[in-house]
């Protein structure tokens, strides 16, 4: 009898979507940036999306895999980057420095959605959206031009969602076993 073994990719972009839209609605000054948010980054942004990666490399999905551990990653070493400063004797980051911190996760992003260009649609547009996310949020760092912070909010919004449609679409389309959700 073979067991069968669950898709994680589902509990990565949960945990990609929610922590996204939270904080991307913080950037539109929507939400304020509370623990409530930073707590969501911590558990679903960074752990769901490292458990969801590990097992992505343990089902030999290098792609996912690493996508997973390294946005988790990125979820954990944000909040640590907006958080030890407050709690110890540590310089907190200028604003140039989480600038190039973020075009650098710009450029790792853009080179993801080159390898997807022959995936499905919906991931395509995802990895596009994370792409212009991290440059918007990136260049805003930089230059203090408010407007890339409220692009960068609204395409984070867009990108989050799109992830837990993705989430979504993937669960119920197994457990009905037809394809209610177009991914």
């Amino acid at each position: 009898m073979e067991t069968k073994v669950a898709n994680p990719t589902a509990l990565g972009l949960f945990g990609f979507g929610v922590t996204t839209v939270l904080l991307s609605l913080a950037n539109l000054g929507v939400l304020d940036l509370s623990i409530a948010i930073i707590a969501v980054a911590i558990v679903l942004g960074g752990f769901a999306e490292i458990i969801a990666g590990i097992f992505e490399l343990k089902l030999g999905n290098t792609f996912a895999g690493t996508v997973f551990v390294s946005f988790g990653l990125f979820w954990l070493s944000l909040v640590l980057i907006l958080l030890l400063p407050t709690i110890g004797p540590v310089i907190a980051a200028d604003s140039v420095g989480i600038g190039v911190y973020l075009l650098l996760f710009a450029l790792y992003s853009l080179l993801l959605f080159i390898d997807t260009l022959k995936s499905i649609i919906t991931l395509k547009a995802l990895l596009l959206l994370v792409f212009l996310l991290f440059l918007t949020l990136g260049i805003f760092y930089v230059s203090a031009i408010a407007i890339f912070l409220t692009l960068g909010g609204i395409i984070g919004v867009i990108a989050g969602l799109l992830g837990i449609y993705m989430c979504t679409g993937m669960i119920i389309n197994e457990d009905w076993g037809e394809e209610v959700f177009k991914l």
